[in-house]
């Protein structure tokens, strides 16, 4: 069925420049700015009435008078030539930003003495370091950092009233005011004649090269000295709508800024507006050839020509701003499917627009899909629910008719493609759909599928002829091809399972698969050969449109648009982020021819040249803004920063002077032989570190560029004073005394404990060695009481009394003695005489002893135990010598065996230990001679050395008793 189309032209007179704005949706303190300015470090300052903000091209750090502004309304910004920023405000306070802070008069002395009583409006530092402020009023000062020189006129009509001061090539400063032209000399100023003067101090500017170009009412005039001439003509009704400060750049193209918005006037007098009917009141060019607009509307950037945005929509004659499908025609017109079933064709000449108007707006609400059918020179276009083509379309008289459902079923249209022969393909939602010729029978029946012939069962999501008219076609199973016959990819690659939303081809062959997730996929040969993800720079894995131009691939991902390159396997994206504003999401087509990239969007058609994209080898370089330490801000341009150890949380502020939004990476580390972290984060915050020496380093990269030399800011962690050399010499030192003292003292207690314990046991010792001795005496005292009984029953009188008078001598020294436990060895010897005397007198001649001591002995220095030896000699003569008839003799050797030993042997010639013990029939036992064992065992529990005893048989008779005695000093 052939219809009939509507069409008419609409003359459209240019599309529109995308200006970035900036607003206080954006972090602007105010919408209500005055002044813009760029500094050395590439920061983006201005001025408004809420105070000022510094723009590094992602944030807004914004000051007040909280943060030591003199004044919230300032009204211009200027830096000087040591980089600092100066801050012109309402109330005619200077104050300045340097390293991270703000000086006024509280915390600059100098700064007291700049305080005017009339509003700055113009700065200038001249070659000696001068600074110059024009007033609002009769007044013009000269500061130069010591002293201050005011100047003031006289003359009412040549008053100093908004001076504007300039320096030329030879050093001469001029002074422009609203009526007069001077001359400084020095020290005065002198009038100097003139031809015109600027309309207002904003309307003149100086120059790099010591120049100066001013507006007056004829227009932009350059100036050399004295010297001036007209460089361009300004529309009088330009110059009478409030003209702000301009800007003129080396191509003598003049951007002016007015109350009705910016005007680029070209050398040729060609103008070109910008932000009409919007207040504006400055025009800077930033490094990076940006144009900044300042506004009472905000800010506003125009990027650099290679990166501006096009953008055309309804206000610029379209039939609407949401455009869902775009193509183009041999004669290089866009074709753009909208809603409410329009179809608009845009000259890319000169921006004509045919408007054409389908007569189901209800079936085709929304054209989605456009294809441009060269052979036959048609348009196909489709909708969710119907398909058509416009034929004849550079005809004056088009002709449309429909695809055709002959039982009238309706259908859902996910995509289609046109062969180059006469097949036309549709993916449907119940499956896929092959019209064998679509030039006479443009319709199909779902009666009459043939499965595997023309038609594919299972919800399909797009189609695809390649160059070799072979079918491509995605379902929920996945990909397949179809020539001759079915070929299924899916069956190969789990990947290939996934849904694909879109399928082009390479020149070489290679299909390309945008799929719903998993990024884009190679196919070459039957095989995956890559796949490009996020990891590789794709702006998002969900990738809905594809293009082919030149063999790269063009990518509409679900967060911005990518430009693939493959080569050798190796993949380069190239990201376009300063197109994020228009692009970043709701794009919904593309096409790209040889010089601009077309972009079907929610917002309008957005273009751009694609033929001047430079890549970005240049790598960003870091800036810190800011360094927090507790709560502190520490000064930016110091070396190296000594803190407390207390201070040990530090935060750095950092940041990339960008303004094209593009995607930065930053790595960073303290130490330098540690292993780099990489962030997305503008602030780092670092608590708890150890005392040390640290040194923070940051650099940043676009995308994945190459990597800048770091920036550095080196720290010093000081150590806690328990922690430092000294201390800790003096703690081991303070320690080594304490633990000496302790252990002195431990030492000391342990050795009085013992000594207690063991003067207590001593004197337990010494008790019972006297009980023991005790025990000795009744003993002898019986043996010599036998002897006395002896001589009473024989009536040996003269015997007995003898008996008896040495018995009282031996029992006055045994009581002399019994008491000591020590004694001398002349009190032992001369004991042990008096007891042989009176044991000899009581055997007569069977009892013979000797007692030998060696003359090195002195007898009256050497101790010995009490008593020790008595009992051994008792029992020698009792069970040794008398049980013999002959009786015997007994041996006393004393003598020296070293110099602390002494040596006493007592030898008998009786019948020998071992025989008298077996002559015993009972259980007696010798009790003295244990007795004086038990008394040594006690004394060598006592003593450190000690005493040895040897009691034994001289072969058949006879014995040998050894006592080694320790000497005592």
């Amino acid at each position: 069925m052939l219809t009939a189309l509507l069409s008419f032209s609409v003359q459209v007179y240019s599309q529109t420049t995308y200006l970035q704005h900036f607003s206080t949706k954006n972090g602007l303190p105010s919408n209500n700015c005055f002044y813009t300015t760029q500094d050395s470090k590439g920061y983006i300052w201005v001025a408004t009435d809420a105070g000022v903000s510094r723009f590094d091209g992602k944030l807004f750090e914004n000051f007040s008078v909280d943060d030591g502004l003199p004044d919230n309304q300032i009204l211009q910004l200027k830096e000087d030539k040591n980089g600092r920023i100066w801050f012109l405000a309402l109330n005619g306070q200077l104050s300045y930003f340097f390293n991270g802070k703000i000086y006024n008069e509280t915390n600059d002395r100098l700064l007291k003495s700049l305080k005017l009583n009339a509003v700055i409006v113009s700065f200038f530092e001249d070659s000696k370091g001068r600074i110059w402020l024009g007033t609002n009023k009769n007044l013009l000062v000269m500061w130069d950092g010591k002293s201050i020189k005011k100047y003031v006129s006289a003359d009412h009509d040549r008053q100093f009233i908004n001076t504007f001061i300039h320096e030329d090539k030879t050093g001469r400063i001029w002074a422009f005011s609203n009526r007069s032209v001077r001359t400084y000399d020095g020290n005065t100023f002198s009038v100097a004649a003139h031809k015109s003067l600027p309309i207002s101090y904003k309307t003149a500017l100086n120059l790099p090269g010591k120049s100066m170009v001013f507006i007056d009412t004829e227009g932009l005039k350059l100036r050399n000295g004295a010297d001036e001439s007209l460089q361009l003509k300004i529309a009088p009704e330009l110059l009478n709508n409030d003209p702000g400060y301009f800007y003129f750049d080396d191509q003598e193209n003049l951007w002016l800024s007015n109350a009705a918005g910016v005007h680029h006037i070209q050398k040729n007098g060609e103008t070109k507006n910008y932000l009409t009917n919007i207040s504006a009141s400055q025009v800077i060019k930033d490094a990076k050839n940006n144009m900044w607009f300042t506004t009472s509307n905000g800010i506003y950037m125009l990027p650099q020509r290679d990166e501006r945005l096009y953008l055309v929509n309804k206000s610029q004659g379209l039939s609407g701003d949401v455009i869902k499908s775009i193509t183009k025609d041999n004669q290089n017109r866009l074709w753009l499917g909208l809603d409410e079933g329009k179809i608009n064709a845009v000259s890319t000449y000169d921006f004509k627009v045919n408007e054409f108007l389908l007569p189901d707006k209800k079936k085709y609400n929304a054209i989605k899909h456009l294809s441009f059918d060269s052979a036959n020179h048609a348009i196909y276009f489709a909708s969710d629910y119907g398909l058509g083509r416009i034929k004849n379309i550079y005809s004056q008289k088009n002709e449309i008719d429909y695809v055709k459902e002959t039982n009238n079923s309706m259908f859902v249209i996910k995509s289609f493609s046109i062969s180059k022969n006469k097949s036309l393909s549709i993916a449907l939602s119940s499956g896929v759909v092959i019209l064998p010729d679509r030039f006479n029978k443009f319709e199909f029946s779902s009666f009459y599928f043939k499965e595997g012939s023309d038609f594919f069962s299972s919800r399909a999501y797009c189609v695809f002829y390649d160059k070799d008219q072979n079918l491509w076609f995605s379902n929920i199973k996945g990909l397949s091809k179809f020539s001759t016959s079915l070929k299924d990819y899916y069956i190969k690659s789990e990947l290939l399972t996934r849904r694909i939303n879109d399928i082009q081809q390479l020149n070489d062959g290679t299909m390309i698969l945008a799929t719903d997730g998993y990024g884009i996929i190679y196919i070459k040969d039957q095989k995956v050969i890559k796949v490009v993800t996020q990891r590789d720079g794709l702006a998002d894995n969900i990738c809905k449109k594809l293009f082919v131009k030149n063999n790269n691939v063009w990518v509409i991902t679900n967060k911005g648009i990518n430009k693939v390159i493959l080569k050798e396997r190796t993949v380069c994206v190239e990201t376009f982020e300063y197109t994020n504003d228009l692009l970043a999401d709701d794009v919904n087509s593309l096409y790209i021819d040889s010089d601009y990239a077309y972009f079907a969007t929610n917002n309008g058609l957005v273009y751009f040249a694609v033929n001047k994209i430079k890549s970005i080898k240049t790598a960003p370089q870091v800036l810190i803004s800011g360094i927090i330490n507790n709560k502190i801000k520490l000064v930016l341009n110091q070396q190296e920063h000594v803190l407390d150890p207390s201070n040990n949380n530090i935060t750095f502020y950092y940041s990339v002077i960008d303004f094209q939004n593009r995607n930065v990476s930053y790595r960073y580390r303290l130490k330098s032989q540690s292993n780099w972290t990489e962030t997305k984060t503008r602030r780092l915050e670092f608590s708890s570190l150890e005392p040390g020496d640290y040194t923070f380093e940051i650099s940043a990269r676009f995308n994945d560029g190459n990597w800048s030399s770091p920036t550095r800011i080196k720290f010093i962690l000081k150590e806690h004073f328990w922690q430092s050399y000294w201390f800790l010499i003096l703690l081991f030192v303070v320690a080594g005394l304490a633990f000496y003292r302790i252990a002195v003292f431990v030492t000391k207690r342990q050795k009085n404990k013992e000594q207690e314990q063991l003067l207590l046991k001593n004197k337990i010792l010494m008790l019972e060695q006297r009980a023991l001795q005790a025990m000795m005496n009744p003993h002898f005292v019986f043996n010599v009481m036998n002897s006395i009984q002896h001589y009473i029953n024989t009536k040996d009188t003269t015997s007995a009394n003898k008996v008896l008078t040495g018995f009282a001598r031996l029992i006055r020294k045994n009581l002399e003695i019994c008491t000591k436990s020590y004694i001398t060895l002349e009190e032992e010897l001369e004991y042990l005489e008096l007891y042989l005397s009176l044991e000899k007198k009581r055997f007569g001649g069977k009892l013979n002893y000797a007692i030998n001591v060696d003359s090195s002995i002195d007898k009256e220095e050497t101790l010995i135990p009490s008593m020790i030896l008595q009992p051994y000699i008792e029992n020698a003569i009792w069970h040794g010598i008398m049980p013999q008839e002959e009786g015997g003799k007994i041996d006393i050797n004393i003598d020296l065996t070293d110099e602390d030993h002494l040596l006493i042997k007592i030898i008998d010639d009786g019948i020998g230990i071992n025989n008298s013990l077996q002559q015993k029939t009972g259980q007696h036992q010798s009790k003295g001679m244990d007795l004086t064992k038990e008394r040594i065992n006690l004394l060598n529990q006592v003593e450190a050395n000690p005493i040895q005893l040897e009691i034994k048989q001289n072969g058949e008779s006879g014995t040998y008793v050894s006592i080694t005695i320790p000497l005592t000093e």
